[in-house]
């Protein structure tokens, strides 16, 4: 069962931002994707969906996303673009290739059993944890795109 418009505003004004047109068709975008997308990828999307905006105000509203927790921003490792996706109450982690810069999410944590470890040897109480892995994907092994 997807979300509605309505829906987005909800999520929107519950977290103390306006509901714009721009914001909700990002989150309903945002939300339909398997994998994160970059600014200009979302500019793209809203376009074919003919909201009227400029990249400037995709930019914009990305950091009051994030600024209010609804969307996550990853950077690549030797890679200038940012990445944003939809902040899902599932814990993630992601396979990053060098290559081709396709990003593939890890379907469980391999940090679960060494958080609590830790914890328990150090008395902190953790939080959370981020991990990101890179490699080549085998598209890229292939075309030997891994030297």
């Amino acid at each position: 069962m997807g979300r509605t418009d309505s829906d987005f505003g909800r999520i929107l004004r519950q977290n103390g931002l306006k509901n714009t047109r721009p914001r909700a068709a990002i989150l309903d975008i945002l939300s339909g994707e398997g994998q994160p997308l970059t600014a200009e990828e979302l500019f793209s999307r809203l376009q074919e969906r003919v909201v009227s905006v400029n990249l400037s105000t995709v930019y914009r509203a990305l950091e009051a996303l994030c600024d209010k927790e609804l969307v996550t921003k990853l950077t690549i490792k030797d890679d200038s673009r940012a990445l944003y996706e939809l902040k899902r109450m599932i814990h993630r982690h992601h396979l990053i290739c060098l290559g081709c810069k396709r990003i593939t999410s890890i379907g469980r944590c391999p940090l679960e059993g060494y958080e609590k470890r830790l914890a328990s040897e150090t008395d902190y109480v953790i939080e959370g944890h981020n991990l990101d892995v890179y490699g080549y994907c085998p598209d890229c092994r292939v075309n030997g795109l891994n030297a």
